[in-house]
């Protein structure tokens, strides 16, 4: 039978171990291993059963057994000095203090608050909110923020299922099962009036009814992060479903939890204030087009409340957006069509101040190769976000190739997206062996704040070997539990199973495979050759082992097809004790995989995948990469730190690209992974091999860090970002009044804009580097002023066909006016290279406001 109504009774700690309930709640706990150090103390059993989870762990202790711990001094003494710990950690000044006080010094600022805003959150298994590398980067981020002290808030959705679980069947389908989760039995606390009552955000939705959703909050060390959930008992059954699943329903549901996300994330930004006097943020980063909605809600509040009109709110609101896009395949972004966005934005549902046609242009693919009817929120949240970026540079250009329509006129390069490669939490994915091994010969396990890269020579490569076939171990041991658990749920019996005790070895090169299962992924392009692939894994001098793991989206038939392909080719006896499939990929799966694989393999269809950080992380516990040039790989792939595997480029024909690039993953097993793994010397150590690892820690690891990446976005977005949304704010908005105005008179006049004339002198007829170039530029502005314009010079490299590359600008000065709106410019350079050269005029808008001088799409060219 089921429970008509469901809750948890919440364990009452005694005084003397009371610490134990914030240390708990925080989770930085889920990184910090002494504090988990200090659970498991309680009871290393029931810790395991409970799945290492703090607050399980306290809910199932007895009144008597916790009076015993009470009745312990030696562990209230350690409460006490864990406690004191983590109050350390929460108000010592940190990095980012520092850069605060050093901008405030330089008169420039720092923000005191910024709002994160993302549909998932990968902080912790306990807390089952993500999907993917979206949501792990996301809890990176907040995670390295805390730790950076940068002062970000977390904005999101608590799903009531979070994402599915994965199983198989008999026949290897994927299954899945969405289990309950209930925030009470969680690291949560819901929001709260003075009174008691819970806190509400109500927004209103088609058809007079009403969304409404309480706030739960997870503390992540020093960052608060809010989840809005629908399941409110005022609520209609398909508002409470609103966020039942992550990534669930179709598009009306999936509209609702975006326009919840953005609007209602704001809403809880503002209540978060008002409860705490915590100061609203000065800068709004969305993470992926998901939360777009968030501007909307930000300029109805300035319509409303500082007189704005929606082209100045919009000028205040853009400035102080940081926009990130992590898609690099238009399938990738959510779509809506356009009536729908008008049953929710328009009629009754109208937002005071956002006029549907404004927020219906704000999205509208009115470019070419756009779909006329569609509202895209990737194109909204570049509309929207004043400055945005891809996560690697290779991803920074597919996005600006991806979206050149909305800037015509400018070359790809130009196009104002740049790129903040994705980085790693190394507290969450480094295994504490490796920290062991840096404490015991380099004096420190945090090598970034000691400087400590450059010494990892200094650890004995006997020490690094040992360590590293530890961590194999560890991962054959949970391999081998994790297959027994999924072929019972397949049926199978515990007599059938004996063979699982001998599957994997810790001896032998462990390649791993692990990610989502989109197509372009191509998890299986592995079993292009089987007969190949299983004479690698059965080689007798040099045999390779494979782990392997991924979810398919549920409604992706072919992603589960891939995977069922992989599973049969797995389940065959001749080679099952060397390749496995394992379910139901998650942090705590990972948290083995990736200090547990000597070589990480990714071979997505290039240039499809936007970073990759998985390969980062297993790069910090001493793996090789075995990777096509995509992503992060394609930046820092430097031919000592792995392998890159050849891509077929150019050809066409899908099936015979997959045949070509599989080939090439097979012989650089083969003939170069493989020798090198076995090629040890009298005492059994791969030397080689050892160099590799070596030069990978040395190398990479200061750049795959979070911590590089957190303090990237802080100096190049978000503090750029305050400082624009400074400018345009005030008491009356001047300054964004100011720039709404010069856009509208630009855009209205910019057709009267052109280049008339243009005459160069100086260079002798065989021009020679130094010569020095006069270039006289006639333009035409209509009625717009000469300082209301930018006309430049653009050098470079000319090709056969006259196209520039390798361009630099150079900006011409005002030498006087004409009647008729007509000017001349002028302005010298020397010329600085040699072989073909060729250059244009141009006239661009200018002014102080914009981010850049391509942000308004409109370029007059000679």
């Amino acid at each position: 039978m089921k429970a008509i109504r469901r809750f948890s009774v919440r364990t009452v700690l005694p005084e003397p171990i009371a610490a134990l309930g914030d240390l708990a709640s925080n989770l930085r706990w889920s990184w910090h291993p002494p504090t988990r150090d200090l659970f498991e103390r309680i009871d290393p059993q029931r810790w395991a059963k409970v799945r290492k989870d703090p607050v399980r762990l306290l809910s199932a202790l007895s009144p008597a057994e916790l009076a015993a711990l009470a009745a312990d001094t030696g562990f209230v003494g350690a409460v006490a000095a864990a406690k004191a710990d983590l109050d350390t950690y929460l108000t010592e000044p940190r990095w980012y203090q520092a850069w605060a006080q050093a901008q405030d010094e330089d008169g420039a600022g720092a923000p005191k608050a910024i709002g994160y805003f993302s549909p998932e959150f990968g902080i912790t298994e306990v807390l089952p909110q993500y999907s993917g590398g979206l949501g792990i980067l996301a809890g990176d981020h907040l995670k390295t923020a805390s730790d950076l002290g940068v002062p970000i808030v977390g904005v999101g959705l608590f799903y009531k299922t979070g994402y599915f679980k994965q199983s198989l069947n008999r026949d290897g389908w994927q299954q899945e099962t969405y289990p309950v989760l209930d925030p009470d039995g969680l690291p949560l606390s819901m929001l709260r009036e003075e009174d008691g009552t819970p806190c509400v955000i109500t927004l209103g939705l088609p058809g007079g009814r009403q969304l409404h959703a309480h706030v739960w909050k997870a503390q992540v060390g020093r960052v608060p992060l809010l989840l809005l959930d629908s399941d409110v008992p005022d609520n209609d059954e398909a508002a409470r479903n609103i966020t039942n699943r992550l990534y669930g329903g179709g598009g009306e549901q999936r509209l609702q939890q975006e326009m919840l996300l953005g609007i209602g994330g704001v809403r809880a930004l503002r209540l978060w204030s008002r409860l705490t006097g915590a100061p609203a943020p000065d800068v709004y980063h969305t993470n992926e087009g998901h939360a777009g909605f968030l501007g909307v809600e930000r300029i109805h509040e300035l319509t409303q409340s500082a007189d704005l009109g929606f082209e100045e709110a919009l000028e205040a609101v853009r400035a102080a957006t940081v926009f990130t896009t992590h898609t690099p395949v238009p399938a990738g972004i959510d779509r809506f069509d356009a009536e729908l966005i008008s049953l929710h934005f328009g009629g009754d549902q109208a937002v005071p101040g956002v006029p549907v046609d404004r927020l219906l242009a704000l999205g509208a693919e009115d470019y070419p190769g756009g779909q006329p009817g569609m509202f895209n929120m990737a194109v909204m949240g570049l509309r929207l976000g004043g400055r945005a970026n891809g996560v690697s540079q290779l991803h920074g250009v597919v996005s600006r190739e991806m979206f050149d329509g909305l800037w015509p006129g400018f070359d790809d390069d130009e196009v104002p997206i740049s790129s903040v490669t994705n980085g790693v939490h190394a507290g969450t994915w480094v295994d504490r062996r490796v920290y062991e091994l840096a404490d015991k010969y380099l004096g420190t396990h945090d090598l970034e704040r000691d400087n400590a890269w450059d010494r990892i020579d200094e650890v004995p490569r006997e020490a690094i070997w040992a360590t590293k076939r530890d961590m194999r171990e560890q991962l054959v041991v949970e391999a081998r539990r994790r297959t027994r658990s999924s072929w019972k749920k397949r049926g199978a019996s515990p007599a059938e199973l004996g063979w699982v005790d001998d599957i994997l070895d810790p001896d032998i090169l462990t390649i791993g495979f692990a990610r989502r299962v989109p197509t372009y992924k191509r998890l299986t392009l592995m079993l292009r050759d089987p007969a190949r692939l299983k004479r690698l894994l059965l080689d007798e001098k040099r045999p390779i082992q494979l782990v392997i793991a991924g979810k398919s989206h549920p409604a992706d038939e072919t992603g589960k097809q891939l995977i069922q392909q992989m599973v049969r080719f797995a389940d065959d006896p001749e080679i099952r004790h060397r390749i496995v499939f394992l379910p139901n990929y998650d942090i705590a799966m990972a948290q083995y995989l990736y200090p547990g694989c000597d070589v990480w393999l990714n071979n997505p269809l290039r240039p499809f995948e936007a970073c990759g950080t998985s390969g980062m992380k297993a790069a910090l516990n001493g793996g090789l990469n075995l990777s096509i040039l995509d992503g992060w790989w394609d930046e820092w792939f430097d031919g000592g730190n792995g392998w890159a595997i050849p891509t077929a480029d150019g050809v066409e024909d899908a099936e015979r690209r997959d045949d070509l690039e599989a080939a090439a993953l097979y012989d650089l097993i083969e003939n170069s992974v493989a020798p090198r793994f076995y090629d040890t010397d009298e005492a059994g150590l791969p030397q080689n091999w050892l160099s590799m690892i070596s030069h990978t820690l040395r190398t990479l690891g200061p750049k795959v860090l979070a911590s590089r990446m957190v303090r990237d976005y802080t100096i190049q977005l978000y503090g750029p970002a305050a400082r624009a949304g400074w400018a345009l704010d005030g008491e009356t908005y001047a300054g964004a009044r100011d720039l709404a105005a010069y856009k509208h008179k630009v855009r209205e006049g910019w057709s009267s804009v052109h280049v008339d004339h243009v005459e160069s002198s100086g260079v002798s007829d065989s021009p020679q580097i130094g010569e020095t170039l006069h270039v006289r530029a006639y333009v035409s502005l209509g009625d717009l002023t000469p300082d209301e314009v930018e006309v430049e010079v653009v050098h470079g490299t000319a090709r056969d066909s006259d196209e520039l590359r390798d361009v630099q600008c150079e900006p011409l000065a005002l030498v006087e006016s004409y009647e008729g709106g007509r000017h001349q410019f002028a302005g010298d350079f020397a010329l600085a290279r040699t072989g073909s050269f060729g250059y244009t005029v141009r006239v661009l808008p200018k002014h102080v406001g914009l981010a850049s001088t391509s942000e308004l799409g409109l370029v007059a060219n000679a």
